[in-house]
């Protein structure tokens, strides 16, 4: 679909009331758009390597508590947590957008695609939990609360990641996955300072952001930076609404957004759109003022993980 035609329809039901809304869109996104067949794989994969981000740095992540911000649809990344041993995961959502047709769909790809997801986990998948889970997927009457009973999974929406409501010191990593991208500064800022509240002595913040243009996911014609051609009131038209809200905040502005919050920035794995870059370098895009500075390198980056630590008492 060409990117503006999917903006003129998400504004338009956006404008409905919330339950309408809500509703609406889900019904187009389930026989037109991207859920009109599911598959689980990549959300376990996001919990998958997320797990690997913690390893690398050299933590353990089996038996200690998790964070995600962003649960979205189905609560596979907190399932990919829980089957590599996760004591408990707390997941936040601002919409209440989780499904339990397509979570009981998500297991039953799974339950019918067991090498497939078997192999994604490797070594780290525990095989108690895993059959514990295959057994749960074949019983009649499925239900999500059981799921995520099993699972030790706490579901909060409609919530605020910025006022969790947790005790402090009370989880071990803080997550998210293609999620801070879609919040705006202000509020990432405030996220960050309650992690720090709410997070354990040496905790992790573990991120991976987005940075592209999401209407090149599905409208191939245009680049993944397209939409640094526009000024902020430009682009609010296009995409200020609940459905589509990009940031556009670049890999500089979240690593000083992360040092402005007093992390400690242990990791990141920018990737370089080579395609993007090419069309900077050659001028074939132009770019608004809001990104005017900023290097090529900088503003043909598309994605990152982000992994840090909130600074000691002492370092402060």
């Amino acid at each position: 679909m060409y990117w503006k035609t999917k903006a003129t329809l998400q504004n338009a039901v956006s404008r409905l009331p919330s339950e309408s809304s809500y509703a609406t869109y889900y019904w187009l996104q389930r026989h037109f758009g991207g859920l009109r067949s599911i598959n689980p794989m990549a959300r376990l994969r996001a919990g998958i390597e997320t797990w690997r981000q913690i390893e690398k740095l050299g933590h353990e992540p089996g038996g200690r508590t998790f964070f995600e911000v962003g649960t979205g649809r189905v609560p596979m990344t907190p399932l990919a947590y829980w089957l590599m041993g996760a004591k408990k995961v707390i997941t936040i959502d601002l919409n209440p957008y989780l499904k339990t047709e397509l979570t009981k769909e998500c297991l039953q790809y799974i339950a019918e695609h067991v090498e497939e997801t078997e192999a994604a986990f490797g070594a780290q998948l525990d095989r108690k939990r895993f059959d514990t889970l295959l057994y749960l997927q074949r019983q009649d009457g499925f239900r999500l609360q059981h799921l995520l009973d099993l699972c030790h999974i706490t579901y909060i929406a409609p919530g605020d990641a910025a006022r969790t409501g947790l005790s402090p010191a009370s989880i071990d990593f803080h997550t998210s996955f293609n999620v801070f991208e879609h919040i705006p500064r202000d509020v990432l800022a405030a996220i960050l300072s309650e992690g720090n509240r709410v997070i354990s002595d040496g905790g992790l913040f573990v991120h991976r952001v987005d940075y592209s243009d999401h209407f090149s996911h599905s409208d191939t014609r245009i680049s993944p930076i397209n939409f640094l051609q526009y000024s902020d009131a430009q682009w609010d038209r296009y995409a200020g609404n609940r459905y589509m809200y990009m940031n556009r905040l670049r890999h500089d502005d979240f690593l000083a957004l992360f040092e402005a919050a007093q992390h400690t920035v242990l990791a990141t794995e920018p990737t370089v759109d080579e395609t993007s870059l090419t069309l900077l370098r050659e001028g074939m895009l132009g770019i608004d003022e809001r990104f005017a500075g900023k290097t090529a390198e900088v503003l043909a980056t598309t994605e990152s993980w982000i992994v840090s630590a909130k600074a000691s008492k002492g370092e402060s």
